[in-house]
């Protein structure tokens, strides 16, 4: 019997402070720029003063990349244009300053964490910091069998949450959230059509390394399979996760509750991490106030989902990639807005806030 209540995850995250909004919204009209000018930087802004509890905003000072990593037995089937168990070759791609989040981070000065839960290969294959949460090697093969037992289900939930709390309790000021997975989509797939109601050929996208036709239909099918699987459990968002996700869902899945606890600000990647918001939605139905979603990635459940949860994306550059890399594009936009917020000065009193025309220029 799991002694993790998800329910007081309900009890224990609070929206972002209203109060400190309106005074952001407030400030906001006393700018020398007009209201609605900057258009969705205002949005933003205002989100980020309540997230922080401050008016002005403070800026984004530490951010940092979190990337969950994971192996699924699904890609056994072919659903993805990458091997089975590659998902070993990406993160030591990352770890070595190579994959494309990595050379983004490092122009950006962002840190970069990788935290491996279920990747296919030896656990000394990575640095302790690294491997130290893991619970097994690979995934179950969700159209056939569980992903994860109950135990390891809860393990990998649990260990979501620590590392959101060190991440909180290391001053980290916001989130980037992405995973690293090879069969991961298919999974993500599963949990959205299953929470979203829909049917399989809704959600079924061409993942980050696109796909060809015959390997979609395989991966559309692989997804109906996993989902008569799903929905006798849909009731209980830990065995959903253990049924039909994998040790990576289910840690980013803690991992966002916790950060909607701590009251740490998280920027989502694609359709995995929409997939892990979507259940913890299920959990906590104020959690999603905390999240911003950082691009669209062109999959179709990661639409479904942010609808969901009414979340809009910040971005539409058509990146497939995965590993956060959508995500961190979006981070300069919301540190302008925190900027602009911030320092843009205030009209002097009695100023009207229109801005002069040509002949009083």
């Amino acid at each position: 019997m799991s002694s993790l209540e998800l329910d007081d995850f309900t009890d224990l995250i609070e929206r972002p402070d209203g109060g400190v909004r309106r005074d952001a919204e407030a400030r906001r009209e006393r700018l020398v720029v007009p209201p609605g000018s900057l258009g969705r930087l205002d949005e933003l802004g205002e989100w980020l003063a309540a997230a922080q509890g401050a008016v002005p905003v403070r800026p984004v000072e530490r951010p940092r990349v979190v990337l969950f990593a994971g192996d699924h037995g699904i890609a056994e089937r072919g659903v993805s244009a990458r091997p089975a168990g590659g998902t070993e070759q990406l993160v030591r791609a990352v770890l070595e300053g190579a994959g494309p989040v990595a050379v983004l981070a490092r122009r950006l000065q962002v840190p970069v964490r990788v935290v491996d839960m279920a990747v296919d290969c030896p656990p000394d294959a990575f640095p302790e910091e690294v491997v130290r949460h893991r619970v097994r090697r690979g995934s179950g093969r969700i159209d056939v069998e569980d992903a994860l037992t109950a135990e390891e289900a809860e393990a990998a939930f649990r260990a979501g949450v620590a590392v959101a709390d060190e991440e909180a309790d290391s001053g980290t000021d916001l989130v980037v959230l992405g995973d690293v997975s090879v069969g991961g989509t298919t999974a993500a797939a599963v949990l959205i059509a299953a929470l979203c109601g829909t049917d399989a050929s809704v959600v079924t996208g061409r993942g980050g390394l696109p796909i060809d036709d015959l390997a979609w239909m395989r991966k559309c099918a692989a997804i109906r399979d996993a989902l008569r699987r799903a929905r006798p459990v849909l009731g209980d968002q830990l065995l959903l996760l253990a049924t039909v996700g994998g040790a990576d869902l289910a840690a980013m899945t803690g991992f966002l509750l916790q950060c909607a606890v701590r009251k740490l600000p998280v920027i989502l990647d694609g359709v995995v991490a929409a997939a892990c918001a979507l259940v913890a939605q299920r959990v906590a139905f104020r959690a999603p106030d905390w999240w911003l979603a950082g691009h669209d990635s062109g999959e179709p459940g990661q639409a479904k989902a942010l609808d969901r949860m009414a979340l809009e994306p910040l971005l539409d550059q058509g990146v497939k990639v995965g590993e956060g890399l959508g995500a961190l594009l979006a981070l300069p936009l919301v540190r302008a807005a925190a900027a602009l917020a911030a320092e843009l000065p205030e009209r002097p009193e009695g100023g009207d806030g229109k801005e002069p025309d040509a002949e009083g220029a």
